[in-house]
């Protein structure tokens, strides 16, 4: 992994145990946890993340303090390449850009260091303010993916899928 990134109002670093608990506790918001759930231990949904190694996760800094998580993975089969994405922040920052900042810092860095030039990533069909978001930086609806995800309500929810290619990215 490499070291930190910097965007105009935030710096992604390499997460690592360190985070665990401040990730955890945002996890936990009510807001952040109807999108990412993780059971009832969100440490250990958090450790399990870090330790997967095909999952890049960058703590994100505002202000000096961790204020969310953004993280990829690649699928690298050379006909159908690209890094697909996910995100959250603490309802505190909410609405002051840093999702989009976060998201920008990240895809630059995936073109210019691993000449990525597809990126997805699949909101909650319901989730409009991430979906707002994305959409700030380029990404585009490619389709509803029906069914998709089980809420903690026990029944099958609809996600969004969206991609952005590179040249599409929006500064």
């Amino acid at each position: 992994m490499t070291g930190e990134l910097r965007g105009r109002a935030v710096t992604l670093r390499p997460a690592g145990a360190a985070d665990v608990s401040a990730l955890a506790a945002i996890r936990a918001t009510p807001q952040v946890r109807r999108w990412w759930r993780g059971g009832d231990d969100l440490a250990a949904a958090v450790e399990a993340d870090l330790a997967d190694p095909d999952l890049t996760v960058y703590a994100v800094l505002h202000a000096g303090r961790v204020v969310g998580a953004i993280q990829w993975y690649a699928e690298d089969d050379p006909d159908y390449r690209h890094a697909s994405l996910d995100v959250f922040l603490d309802p505190s920052v909410h609405g002051r850009g840093l999702g989009p900042d976060a998201i920008r810092t990240l895809v630059r860095h995936l073109v210019e260091a691993y000449r990525h030039h597809r990126f997805t990533i699949d909101p909650a069909a319901a989730n409009t303010p991430a979906i707002r978001s994305y959409a700030k930086v380029g990404f585009r609806p490619v389709g509803v993916l029906r069914r998709y995800e089980r809420g903690e309500d026990g029944r099958w929810h609809d996600g969004l899928l969206m991609d952005l290619l590179a040249d599409e990215l929006v500064e």
